[in-house]
């Protein structure tokens, strides 16, 4: 099959600058990035307090329901495909509880960020396991409740050693945000889509569309490096 390049670039151009294609893929990035970072946030709190669930001393019932409540959502959100997630939000879910006219990219924020959560409590976990126990000891000692001793002095710590972990749970949010056009949302992946379409044209957009997805990456991967040196040189001081 022979490809005219030049003329699937013309084609790709044209519906990108001059029919204002630029206008739904600029759209389409902020979305991905609103869906990535609120999402990653929501995953962060969430995860982080299902962790704390599992590694809480287990010698009464309500700290044993919790855990187990715990691992129930683990393996829920982990054991099924994100698109599934998704559809069941926005389709099940929020209209039996009343809510189907919230917006998609809400319910994709909350979709995608309860399922870092499941990924990010077993991230948390291992980085609070990472901290020596005399941390826990040397704050119970100075007088701290355990809970204050978790924030102050356990979890700040963990953090420092899952952060290269938690920069690949934001780079998979953003490249699974390309299955948020299930649910109506312009993402990156569906912008390119719809620019594909207008001529059938797919070559050129989905080649610019991986040149994206790499150039994001490839910031959140300096970022990342960077808050590592930075805390590296903390630890130095």
């Amino acid at each position: 099959m022979n490809i005219n390049f030049k003329s699937a670039w013309d084609a790709f151009y044209n519906q990108l600058v001059t029919l204002g294609g630029y206008k739904r893929v600029l759209e389409g990035l902020q979305n991905t990035l609103i869906i990535a970072i609120l999402g990653l946030v929501i995953g962060i709190v969430l995860g982080t307090v299902l962790a704390v669930t599992k590694v809480i001393p287990q010698k009464k019932i309500l700290p044993k329901v919790f855990a187990r409540l715990t691992d129930i959502y683990v393996g829920l959100f982990r054991g099924t495909p994100m698109v599934v997630q998704l559809l069941v939000f926005y389709y099940v879910i929020f209209p039996l509880i009343g809510l189907s006219k919230i917006p998609a990219l809400t319910v994709a924020i909350i979709c995608f960020g309860m399922n870092s959560a499941a990924y990010i409590c077993e991230i948390m976990r291992s980085g609070i396991l990472s901290v020596d126990k005399g941390q826990m000891e040397a704050g119970r000692a100075i007088g701290l409740s355990y809970g204050k001793t978790m924030i102050k002095i356990v979890i700040p710590q963990a953090v420092k050693n899952i952060l290269p972990t938690i920069g690949n749970e934001f780079i998979s949010l953003i490249k699974e945000t390309s299955v948020a056009s299930f649910i109506t949302v312009v993402d990156l992946t569906r912008a390119f889509q719809l620019i594909g379409s207008a001529n059938y044209e797919f070559l050129v957009p989905y080649i610019v569309l991986a040149l994206c997805y790499l150039v994001i990456v490839y910031f959140i991967t300096l970022i990342i490096k960077l808050l590592e040196r930075r805390l590296r040189a903390s630890d130095r001081r």
